[in-house]
């Protein structure tokens, strides 16, 4: 729930280390736990769940949002649950769409808080204000606009082909019920990243 706070009161540099470092060696860790040790289905039920949990958060609170800053906050919440579903199946598959996905990721995030300096130079603070954006800087404008499709997962951005290998990850290890959930929860996180262009 500190997430939203930090991202719209800190730095933009604070922001775009707190959106990425904590997620990169995290999975890298856990990478290396479902690499080394076989862990039985109660653990990766666990994991299920909390990647189901992350998704639906991220995405019905994004969509609450006014703010250009929270909603990549709870997308980001979102983005978690995506990535975490690559090292709860356990398979050398779900390691390689977890790399991925964080490489993918950390792309977006940090093209994304490059282009906030700009924003907060045009006094944009509101979903509502990007309107002027394509006026006062159109290439600021349509940077972000490429940078939140890819976000949302809108083919044939890396963002959709991210999301859609994970997809296939999640129904090769059996995991038939994360897959609608990750449809579900996708459409609506394209629905509050598409506010933002």
């Amino acid at each position: 729930m500190w997430a939203p706070v930090i991202y719209e009161g800190s730095p933009t540099p604070v922001r775009a280390f707190l959106s990425i470092a904590p997620k990169t060696p995290i999975s890298a860790n856990m990478s290396c736990v479902s690499i080394v040790a076989s862990y039985g289905g109660t653990l990766q039920q666990i994991l299920f769940f909390c990647s189901i949990a992350s998704m639906i958060l991220g995405a019905l609170a994004a969509m609450a949002q006014t703010e250009v800053k929270r909603p990549l906050a709870h997308s980001s919440i979102g983005h978690v649950g995506y990535i975490r579903t690559g090292f709860s199946c356990g398979t050398l598959e779900g390691i390689q769409s977890l790399l991925i996905g964080i490489f993918i990721y950390a792309s977006m995030m940090i093209d994304a808080f490059a282009i906030v300096p700009a924003l907060r130079q045009t006094r944009v603070k509101y979903i509502a204000d990007l309107g002027a954006l394509a006026k006062t800087n159109p290439i600021s404008a349509m940077t972000f606009s490429i940078t939140m499709f890819s976000y949302g997962g809108i083919p044939p951005l890396a963002g959709f082909c991210s999301k859609f290998y994970l997809f296939f990850v999640a129904l090769g290890c059996g995991a038939y019920f994360l897959a609608p959930v990750r449809v579900v929860t996708s459409v609506i996180g394209r629905w509050a990243a598409g506010r933002l262009p």
